[in-house]
């Protein structure tokens, strides 16, 4: 009986040990990691007060600094102020024809040599045809091959097939209480995010208040992209913090914000890729449909590189089928593009091209001028 009593002495004894080292003994402080310094606080950002005073850093977040709001250009007449970058891509194709049309005997090959030129430069085999045969028609009536008389008669046949009468207006303007919705579309590596941000910059310029959607949630740095151009011109980004959340959510969510905002424009960045089973043109109607229970998308604007041709022409088909698509945006028509795709695809889909992307800086999408770019490419 006694041994039984020493070990439950003993037991209590311990137990009170133990809960007098829990109770008394100092915890030791967690301290939490420091994230990686930032490019400011490598540069030289001044360092936090509270450091052990032996050289050891405190432990602190450095505050950066928000972005220097830009004031960006007005939109109006950006085109003529880029149309030398425009002549440099597309006088190829003028010099061609110029030289084709002013020779002293226009016969059948030569007739054919500027029927595949036209070709070339992505005008496509009708619109070429009818081309040839405005231009055989007009040279007969005038009698005269010169460059100038050429130049004169190709420009007018070209402006004609780029349709000068087409309304390529945007619409920017707040209605009935709500923002304008601009819908942007496109197939990734376009320039599609780039072009969001690039107009949300012209329609500050232009005296717009301007909401942003960040609704690309299948590609990893495409709301970072949009929060970069949106945070230098002021305007809010609204985006979702899961990557792969639901993109019609997203647009939804701007929508409803750019509302309660009162926002002029809400400009949408849509998916051109999805890793899902859903088809990415069915991700795409349901983010129209979603948006109009709130209220109207004012405009579907389809992003094309203007380099991949008859690519792109296909691309433009599919998203015609899928939503209505008002107006086009042609990126890198600059570069290597052929200016016939402009009237290829306004042929194609019965829509004008409104937009244009002319460089990578900030200000290189213009208002498409139908007189500007014909004088670009007959010099």
């Amino acid at each position: 009986m006694a041994y039984v009593i020493l070990i439950i002495v003993i037991a209590v004894l311990g137990l009170g040990a133990a809960g007098w080292l829990l109770l008394v003994r100092p915890r030791r402080a967690v301290t939490a990691r420091p994230a990686p310094p930032s490019a400011e606080a490598e540069a030289g950002a001044p360092r936090a007060a509270g450091g052990d005073g032996d050289g050891a850093p405190a432990v602190s977040q450095v505050r950066v600094a928000a972005p220097e709001i830009e004031r960006p250009p007005p939109s109006a007449g950006r085109l003529s102020a880029l149309r030398g970058r425009l002549a440099r891509s597309q006088t190829g194709l003028g010099s061609v024809l110029l030289n084709l049309l002013s020779r002293a005997t226009l016969d059948e090959q030569t007739w054919e040599e500027i029927e595949d030129a036209l070709i070339t430069a992505d005008v496509g085999v009708t619109p070429a045809r009818q081309i040839v045969d405005e231009l055989q028609t007009k040279m007969k009536v005038a009698g005269s091959h010169g460059v100038d008389q050429a130049r004169t008669l190709l420009r007018a046949e070209l402006l004609a097939q780029v349709g000068p009468a087409m309304d390529r207006s945007l619409r920017t303007a707040p209605h009935a209480g709500h923002p304008a919705v601009l819908l942007i579309a496109g197939v990734n590596g376009t320039g599609k995010t780039t072009t969001c941000g690039k107009l949300a910059r012209a329609l500050v310029g232009d005296g717009r208040t301007v909401l942003l959607g960040a609704a690309d949630t299948f590609r990893a740095a495409a709301a970072d992209q949009l929060q970069t151009w949106g945070d230098r011109v002021g305007a809010r980004v609204v985006r979702s913090d899961r990557e792969g959340a639901d993109p019609a959510s997203v647009a939804f969510e701007a929508v409803k914000e750019g509302i309660a905002e009162h926002v002029d424009t809400v400009i949408v960045d849509t998916a051109g890729r999805l890793h899902t089973k859903t088809g990415l043109m069915d991700e795409l109607g349901k983010v129209k449909r979603v948006i109009e229970k709130s209220t109207t998308v004012d405009e579907v604007l389809l992003v094309l590189d203007a380099t991949t041709g008859q690519n792109g022409l296909r691309q433009a088909r599919v998203f015609a089928e899928v939503v209505d698509v008002t107006g086009i945006v042609l990126t890198k028509l600059d570069g290597t593009a052929k200016g016939g795709i402009v009237i290829a695809v306004q042929r194609e889909l019965g829509v004008p091209v409104k937009l244009v992307g002319l460089g990578e800086g900030p200000d290189d999408l213009a208002p498409f001028e139908p007189g500007a770019f014909v004088d670009a490419i007959v010099g």
